[in-house]
């Protein structure tokens, strides 16, 4: 039984671990005996057998048939991944390749992220995705107007996620290029770091009034960059690996197999999915996100894994995988988490060392 602490005993928590690990290999029920002889649990097999039934009350095992053997539950999994699991220590070739990845130049994130979304697919057997998140509104760090003519000027934007925005715009009176750095000036002023619905009245007046003669671009500026930060940016997915489904015997089912197909085909479910995540937990922890934990029906049997990769504290991208619920957690989580912050750390440092902890990286 749960103790008053919330937690299950050591007894539930050895049992429990084990059976999940069996299932996650294997992907067939588990029972009392292959515990005994495969897994070293040292109680009889009556002992194991309560110990299974009290946990399947307690909804962390199922019993999918009239057999004596348990899977995981949903439920069981979550604490799997919250409580049991055990860090995994990647080997020297899986290190090796994660260097040889990190170690190419690469400048463009596009790049970085493919390549690292294939290196994820091949080492861990699952589908890969490499995401730029979408971000509902942003803000601007630096403006330009620059004039084309007495008419026509284009005003720029750097976005707070690193973007360069350009807008057309057109005065049916002339604007001269002193008007244009003034303008510049006031907008870099005010305007800076805000976000749309920041943009008041009497910001746009106070900006009119310091413009003088010239008030009268003020507002259609102001309009512009309201309506353009105001938008959603950014959203752009990538996936390797989809054929890799079929190795599993979850997927087998042909409508199943195909709604997973139109799920990365569509792209918008996934992104949404990860962008939403992203934005509500704006931290470079890993996600892990078990099977009706998903929003998107089509993923009620399957686990999304993933992590956002940090450049000056802001989400610039994510590498994630999916797959069965029945996932090698313990070795994904550490591939992702070795993998992006290795990414990280090229991005924001220029070293590209994914030594282990206590290892200077260097070669020998």
């Amino acid at each position: 039984m749960k103790d008053n602490t919330g937690q299950l005993s050591e007894r539930k928590n050895l049992i429990l671990k084990a059976i999940i690990e069996a299932h996650i290999e294997h992907g067939e029920p588990v029972g009392s005996n292959y515990l005994m002889k495969n897994k070293g649990i040292n109680y009889s097999s009556a002992t194991i057998r309560n110990e299974m039934a009290e946990l399947e009350d307690m909804g962390y095992l199922e019993q999918p048939h009239t057999s004596a053997g348990r899977v995981p539950s949903e439920l069981g999994y979550r604490f799997y991944v919250d409580t049991l699991i055990e860090d995994y220590d990647l080997t020297a070739k899986e290190i090796g390749e994660l260097k040889s990845t990190l170690t190419q130049k690469r400048a463009e994130l596009d790049h970085i992220l493919s390549s690292a979304m294939e290196l994820a697919s091949s080492m861990t057997n699952y589908p890969a995705l490499a995401v730029k998140p979408r971000f509902h509104g942003f803000t601007v760090r630096k403006f330009s107007l620059i004039s084309v003519d007495e008419y026509n000027f284009v005003l720029v934007m750097v976005t707070s996620t690193g973007e360069t925005k350009t807008r057309n715009l057109r005065s049916d009176r002339e604007v001269s290029i002193e008007a244009a750095n003034m303008m510049t000036g006031l907008l870099n002023k005010y305007l800076v770091g805000v976000r749309g619905n920041e943009i008041t009245l009497d910001v746009v007046l106070e900006m009119e009034r310091q413009m003088g003669d010239w008030a009268f671009i003020v507002s259609p500026i102001a309009k512009t960059v309201h309506e353009t930060i105001s938008s959603d940016t950014g959203g752009e997915l990538m996936v390797e690996g989809v054929n890799k489904l079929l190795s599993y015997p979850e997927y087998n089912d042909v409508e199943r197999l195909q709604d997973m197909l139109s799920l990365f085909e569509s792209k918008d479910d996934l992104l949404d999915v990860i962008s939403d995540e992203s934005e509500q937990d704006a931290d470079d922890s890993v996600k892990v996100i078990i099977g009706s934990e998903n929003v998107v029906k089509t993923m009620d049997n399957s686990t999304l894994i993933f992590k956002p990769i940090m450049q000056g504290g802001k989400t610039v991208g994510v590498i994630g995988i999916i797959g069965p619920t029945r996932m090698d957690y313990s070795r994904v989580i550490a591939m992702i988490n070795r993998l992006t912050d290795g990414i990280s750390e090229v991005m924001n440092e220029g070293r590209r060392s994914l030594a282990p902890p206590g290892d200077n990286g260097d070669e020998r």
